[in-house]
């Protein structure tokens, strides 16, 4: 079976991949000094929590965090007895290199989001992912990564603005009945939400006009659901994407010899 791990800046996921189906998520916050033996022994008792016999055989990771990296490397090579496939090294190959200004290396995620999209919905498509920063990845008509857009993150802007203006209250992100707020908490729902909701739909059009095609527009992360009920236009929401794109190529690996 494979782990697929998709380590970001706020949190790490876990995903057991039989060939078929994912077995279950696991989901844990990034920690730069987090050991090999401490991953084994979380992931250890999720997984006999959920009764789950996974015989580990590969793992593919990617990750936003370099120095994270290397105790994931020990935890696959000590508890699986195996080396881990990472998403952006020299060794790791895409089905279809990114083109983008020369010296410029893509995040893992977006190289991840890209294959997995170009795998379910085909080319011509903008990938719009909520994590810590909102990343707009566009992928051409042959699957490659193209470049896109960086945005602060949705929950990194409110944690933003609770620090920096005293008087207002730290806040989750939902949906507001109206856009006038009547009290600090609904304007300040109401300015995240619907702010972000026209940045969402206005840089979709930017980049549909920029690139002078019909183009599909697939969400992903935790916050994608929530968005998608303003009606910014998405085709699709994908709460797997990168995982799925990490079991490609995975197996694109696997078939060219690289693993």
């Amino acid at each position: 079976m494979l782990l697929a791990i998709d380590c970001g800046n706020t949190n790490t996921v876990f995903s057991i991949w039989d060939g078929e189906k994912f077995l279950c998520t696991l989901r844990t916050s990034t920690h730069h000094s987090r050991t090999a033996d401490a991953y084994f022994t979380w992931y250890s008792t999720l997984v006999k929590h959920y009764g789950i016999d996974a015989k580990i055989s590969d793992v593919v990771i990617a990750s936003t965090v370099p120095r994270v990296v290397f105790n994931l490397r020990i935890f696959a090579d000590r508890f699986f007895g195996c080396r881990p496939l990472v998403v952006g090294k020299p060794e790791c190959l895409l089905p279809v290199a990114p083109r983008v200004d020369e010296g410029t290396i893509p995040g893992p995620d977006r190289l991840a989001n890209a294959v997995g999209a170009f795998d379910r919905h085909g080319g011509d498509v903008v990938v719009v992912d909520f994590g810590t920063a909102t990343n707009f990845d566009v992928v051409a008509s042959d699957g490659a990564y193209v470049g896109g857009i960086i945005a602060p993150g949705v929950n990194l802007s409110l944690e933003a603005l609770h620090q920096g203006a005293a008087a207002l209250p730290h806040i989750d992100i939902t949906r507001p009945e109206k856009v006038i707020g009547t009290n600090t908490v609904g304007c300040i729902q109401s300015g995240v939400y619907w702010g972000y909701s026209g940045l969402i739909e206005g840089l979709i059009a930017r980049i549909k006009a920029e690139y002078g095609m019909p183009m599909k527009v697939v969400g992903t992360g935790g916050l994608a659901p929530l968005f998608d009920q303003a009606d910014v236009g998405f085709d699709a929401i994908e709460d797997d994407l990168t995982m799925h794109g990490l079991t490609v190529i995975h197996r694109y690996n696997k078939e060219n010899g690289s693993t």
